[in-house]
C-alpha cells in the first residue's frame, strides 16, 4: 500500500475533530482540486447499534460529516490558512448524488 497523502496524525493537525466525531483516518490523495480520503468502518461502530438492528448502515449525516470533513483538508493548504485560528465551514451538498449506504 501506498503511503498516505496525509496521516492521521497530518489530519488531527489540520481539523479540530476528535474521536468519536473525527471521522476520516487517512487521506490517500491530495491535489489542488481533489481528496480522496478513508474511513476504516467497522462493525463495532456505536451508531450501528441503533436504527437498523441486524442491518447496520452508517447514518447519512456522518457520511456527509466525514466528506465534509475530507473538505476541510482539502481546503487548509489554502494560502494563509491557519488551523489553530481559522475554521472551514461546511456550507451545502447536492445530496442526490450520495445514494448509497455505507
Amino acid at each position: 500500500m501506498a503511503e498516505p497523502a496525509v496521516t492521521a496524525e497530518g489530519i488531527l493537525g489540520l481539523l479540530p475533530h476528535r474521536y468519536p466525531f473525527l471521522l476520516i483516518d487517512r487521506v490517500l490523495e491530495l491535489s489542488p482540486d481533489r481528496v480522496l480520503a478513508l474511513k476504516n468502518v467497522s462493525w463495532n461502530e456505536p451508531y450501528f447499534q441503533g436504527p437498523f438492528p441486524g442491518a447496520p448502515v452508517m447514518p447519512g449525516v456522518l457520511q456527509v460529516e466525514a466528506m465534509a470533513q475530507a473538505g476541510g483538508v482539502l481546503a487548509s493548504p489554502a494560502d494563509q490558512f491557519d488551523p489553530t485560528t481559522h475554521v472551514t465551514l461546511f456550507m451545502a451538498i447536492d445530496a442526490v448524488k450520495f445514494r448509497k449506504p455505507v
